[in-house]
Protein backbone atom coordinates (compact mmCIF):
# COMPACT_ATOMS: atom_id res chain seq x y z
CA UNK A 1 0.00 0.00 0.00
CA UNK A 2 1.28 3.51 -1.03
CA UNK A 3 1.36 5.81 1.93
CA UNK A 4 -0.79 9.24 1.62
CA UNK A 5 0.86 12.63 2.34
CA UNK A 6 -0.10 13.11 5.61
CA UNK A 7 -0.38 17.70 4.37
CA UNK A 8 -2.99 16.59 1.12
CA UNK A 9 -4.33 14.67 3.57
CA UNK A 10 -5.16 17.14 5.98
CA UNK A 11 -5.60 19.76 3.19
CA UNK A 12 -8.49 17.88 1.95
CA UNK A 13 -10.75 18.23 4.64
CA UNK A 14 -11.36 21.10 5.75
CA UNK A 15 -13.14 19.73 9.27
CA UNK A 16 -11.64 15.82 10.22
CA UNK A 17 -12.16 17.10 14.12
CA UNK A 18 -9.93 15.54 16.37
CA UNK A 19 -6.74 13.62 14.74
CA UNK A 20 -4.44 10.86 15.89
CA UNK A 21 -1.13 10.13 14.21
CA UNK A 22 1.11 7.73 15.62
CA UNK A 23 4.75 6.04 13.59
CA UNK A 24 8.36 6.04 13.30
CA UNK A 25 10.62 8.53 11.82
CA UNK A 26 12.43 8.21 8.70
CA UNK A 27 15.38 7.49 10.29
CA UNK A 28 13.51 4.71 12.90
CA UNK A 29 15.19 6.41 15.81
CA UNK A 30 11.92 7.56 17.57
CA UNK A 31 8.36 6.35 18.03
CA UNK A 32 6.02 9.52 16.90
CA UNK A 33 2.96 10.85 17.47
CA UNK A 34 0.62 13.57 16.81
CA UNK A 35 -2.80 14.63 18.81
CA UNK A 36 -4.66 17.97 17.43
CA UNK A 37 -8.16 19.16 17.90
CA UNK A 38 -10.17 21.31 15.81
CA UNK A 39 -13.62 23.23 16.71
CA UNK A 40 -16.48 24.73 15.08
CA UNK A 41 -18.32 26.07 18.26
CA UNK A 42 -17.13 29.32 20.54
CA UNK A 43 -16.89 26.49 23.37
CA UNK A 44 -14.79 24.21 21.42
CA UNK A 45 -12.57 26.82 19.91
CA UNK A 46 -12.19 28.16 23.55
CA UNK A 47 -9.46 26.08 24.55
CA UNK A 48 -5.57 25.35 24.51
CA UNK A 49 -3.20 22.70 25.55
CA UNK A 50 -1.12 23.08 28.57
CA UNK A 51 1.65 20.53 29.68
CA UNK A 52 0.55 17.97 32.74
CA UNK A 53 3.08 15.89 34.22
CA UNK A 54 4.36 13.85 31.33
CA UNK A 55 1.12 14.44 29.60
CA UNK A 56 -0.89 16.91 28.54
CA UNK A 57 -4.67 18.40 29.55
CA UNK A 58 -6.40 20.91 27.25
CA UNK A 59 -7.80 23.62 29.56
CA UNK A 60 -10.19 26.94 28.93
CA UNK A 61 -8.26 29.63 27.13
CA UNK A 62 -10.79 32.32 28.30
CA UNK A 63 -12.89 30.35 31.77
CA UNK A 64 -15.18 33.09 31.04
CA UNK A 65 -16.52 31.81 28.27
CA UNK A 66 -16.80 28.49 29.27
CA UNK A 67 -19.95 26.66 28.99
CA UNK A 68 -19.94 23.24 28.81
CA UNK A 69 -16.75 21.04 29.82
CA UNK A 70 -18.05 17.74 29.87
CA UNK A 71 -16.87 16.88 26.47
CA UNK A 72 -13.95 19.24 25.86
CA UNK A 73 -11.78 19.49 28.78
CA UNK A 74 -9.81 16.01 29.60
CA UNK A 75 -6.44 14.78 29.34
CA UNK A 76 -5.51 13.65 25.96
CA UNK A 77 -1.99 12.36 26.59
CA UNK A 78 -1.06 10.36 29.66
CA UNK A 79 2.37 7.90 30.08
CA UNK A 80 1.89 4.88 32.03
CA UNK A 81 5.26 3.00 32.46
CA UNK A 82 6.55 2.14 28.88
CA UNK A 83 3.30 3.05 27.53
CA UNK A 84 2.30 6.11 25.78
CA UNK A 85 -1.72 6.88 25.52
CA UNK A 86 -3.07 9.38 23.11
CA UNK A 87 -6.87 9.71 23.05
CA UNK A 88 -9.71 12.43 22.20
CA UNK A 89 -11.68 12.17 25.05
CA UNK A 90 -11.34 11.31 29.03
CA UNK A 91 -11.54 7.67 27.92
CA UNK A 92 -7.42 8.36 28.31
CA UNK A 93 -8.08 7.63 32.03
CA UNK A 94 -10.37 4.75 31.25
CA UNK A 95 -7.47 2.97 29.36
CA UNK A 96 -4.61 4.25 31.77
CA UNK A 97 -6.92 2.58 34.97
CA UNK A 98 -7.29 -0.13 32.65
CA UNK A 99 -3.39 -1.01 31.58
CA UNK A 100 -2.74 -0.29 35.42
CA UNK A 101 -4.48 -3.01 36.41
CA UNK A 102 -3.64 -5.20 33.90
CA UNK A 103 -6.15 -4.94 31.22
CA UNK A 104 -5.37 -4.81 27.38
CA UNK A 105 -5.59 -1.54 25.40
CA UNK A 106 -8.89 -3.65 23.79
CA UNK A 107 -10.84 -4.59 26.94
CA UNK A 108 -10.14 -1.43 29.04
CA UNK A 109 -12.07 0.74 26.25
CA UNK A 110 -14.93 -2.18 26.66
CA UNK A 111 -16.56 -0.25 28.65
CA UNK A 112 -16.68 3.05 26.90
CA UNK A 113 -18.96 4.23 23.72
CA UNK A 114 -18.75 7.22 21.62
CA UNK A 115 -19.49 10.60 22.52
CA UNK A 116 -22.95 11.17 23.50
CA UNK A 117 -23.32 14.93 21.78
CA UNK A 118 -26.64 14.01 18.92
CA UNK A 119 -26.90 13.95 16.64
CA UNK A 120 -22.95 13.43 15.46
CA UNK A 121 -22.18 10.47 18.01
CA UNK A 122 -18.73 12.16 17.31
CA UNK A 123 -16.54 8.24 17.89
CA UNK A 124 -13.96 7.77 20.43
CA UNK A 125 -10.42 7.36 18.72
CA UNK A 126 -7.74 6.10 21.20
CA UNK A 127 -3.76 5.05 20.78
CA UNK A 128 -0.90 3.24 22.70
CA UNK A 129 2.12 3.30 22.00
CA UNK A 130 5.06 0.65 23.60
CA UNK A 131 8.08 0.86 23.99
CA UNK A 132 10.30 -1.27 25.65
CA UNK A 133 14.01 -3.24 25.23
CA UNK A 134 14.45 -1.46 21.79
CA UNK A 135 11.14 -2.77 20.96
CA UNK A 136 8.30 -0.45 19.55
CA UNK A 137 4.94 -1.22 18.72
CA UNK A 138 1.55 0.39 18.83
CA UNK A 139 -2.41 0.11 18.55
CA UNK A 140 -5.49 2.39 17.70
CA UNK A 141 -9.00 1.89 18.40
CA UNK A 142 -12.21 3.99 16.96
CA UNK A 143 -15.44 3.38 19.10
CA UNK A 144 -18.30 4.57 17.06
CA UNK A 145 -22.02 4.95 16.48
CA UNK A 146 -23.03 2.00 14.25
CA UNK A 147 -24.42 3.51 11.21
CA UNK A 148 -26.34 6.47 12.85
CA UNK A 149 -27.80 3.72 15.59
CA UNK A 150 -27.49 5.24 18.54
CA UNK A 151 -28.43 2.15 20.11
CA UNK A 152 -25.45 0.36 18.37
CA UNK A 153 -22.41 0.71 18.92
CA UNK A 154 -19.18 -0.67 16.75
CA UNK A 155 -15.36 -1.57 18.30
CA UNK A 156 -12.59 -1.76 15.90
CA UNK A 157 -8.88 -1.87 16.88
CA UNK A 158 -5.99 -2.25 14.62
CA UNK A 159 -2.21 -3.25 16.07
CA UNK A 160 0.47 -2.75 14.43
CA UNK A 161 3.99 -3.98 15.71
CA UNK A 162 7.57 -3.09 14.05
CA UNK A 163 6.32 -0.30 12.12
CA UNK A 164 8.30 0.47 8.93
CA UNK A 165 10.35 3.83 9.23
CA UNK A 166 8.49 6.94 7.83
CA UNK A 167 5.45 5.56 8.00
CA UNK A 168 2.40 6.00 10.35
CA UNK A 169 -1.42 5.70 10.72
CA UNK A 170 -3.85 8.83 10.99
CA UNK A 171 -7.00 8.39 12.49
CA UNK A 172 -9.57 11.57 12.82
CA UNK A 173 -13.15 11.90 14.25
CA UNK A 174 -14.91 13.12 10.72
CA UNK A 175 -14.36 12.32 7.42
CA UNK A 176 -15.49 15.74 6.22
CA UNK A 177 -17.89 19.12 7.57
CA UNK A 178 -21.35 18.28 7.90
CA UNK A 179 -24.61 18.30 9.96
CA UNK A 180 -24.58 15.83 11.29
CA UNK A 181 -20.87 15.29 11.17
CA UNK A 182 -20.18 12.19 9.05
CA UNK A 183 -17.76 9.42 11.40
CA UNK A 184 -14.09 8.01 10.17
CA UNK A 185 -14.14 4.65 8.24
CA UNK A 186 -11.97 2.04 7.15
CA UNK A 187 -8.82 1.09 8.91
CA UNK A 188 -6.30 4.02 9.89
CA UNK A 189 -4.69 6.03 7.11
CA UNK A 190 -1.09 4.84 6.31
CA UNK A 191 0.86 8.30 5.69
CA UNK A 192 4.64 9.85 6.13
CA UNK A 193 5.81 10.35 9.13
CA UNK A 194 8.69 13.26 7.30
CA UNK A 195 11.35 15.62 9.27
CA UNK A 196 12.24 15.93 12.45
CA UNK A 197 9.78 17.05 15.00
CA UNK A 198 10.06 20.81 14.48
CA UNK A 199 9.09 19.73 11.06
CA UNK A 200 6.83 17.24 11.17
CA UNK A 201 4.66 19.78 13.86
CA UNK A 202 5.49 22.64 11.22
CA UNK A 203 3.57 20.49 8.38
CA UNK A 204 0.75 19.66 10.21
CA UNK A 205 -0.29 23.13 12.25
CA UNK A 206 0.03 24.72 8.17
CA UNK A 207 -2.03 22.09 6.92
CA UNK A 208 -4.80 22.31 9.08
CA UNK A 209 -7.43 24.71 8.20
CA UNK A 210 -7.01 27.82 9.77
CA UNK A 211 -10.15 28.93 10.75
CA UNK A 212 -10.99 25.48 12.31
CA UNK A 213 -7.87 24.52 14.08
CA UNK A 214 -7.32 25.08 17.81
CA UNK A 215 -4.50 23.04 19.05
CA UNK A 216 -1.58 20.68 18.19
CA UNK A 217 0.48 18.48 20.36
CA UNK A 218 3.41 16.33 18.84
CA UNK A 219 5.91 13.71 20.45
CA UNK A 220 9.30 12.17 19.44
CA UNK A 221 10.43 9.41 21.66
CA UNK A 222 13.78 8.18 20.89
CA UNK A 223 13.23 3.83 21.25
CA UNK A 224 16.47 3.04 22.52
CA UNK A 225 16.51 5.15 25.65
CA UNK A 226 12.44 6.03 26.04
CA UNK A 227 14.04 9.56 26.25
CA UNK A 228 11.12 12.25 24.29
CA UNK A 229 10.68 15.66 23.06
CA UNK A 230 7.28 17.09 22.82
CA UNK A 231 5.74 20.44 21.09
CA UNK A 232 2.56 22.08 22.23
CA UNK A 233 1.15 25.33 19.11
CA UNK A 234 -2.21 26.21 20.51
CA UNK A 235 -3.98 29.14 17.96
CA UNK A 236 -5.32 31.21 21.27
CA UNK A 237 -2.21 32.54 22.90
Amino acid sequence: MKAAVLAEELRGNDYPGRGIVIGRSEDGRYAVTAYFIMGRSENSRNRIFVTDGEGIRTQAFDPSKMKDPSLIIYAPVRVLGTKTIVTNGDQTDTIYDGMDHQMTFEQSLRSREFEPDSPNFTPRISGVMHIEGGKYNFALSIVKCGDGNPESCNRFTFAYENPQNGAGRFIHTYTGNGNPLPSFEGEPKLVGIKGPIDGFTGLIWDSLNADNKVSLFTRFIEIRTGKYESRIVNKNV
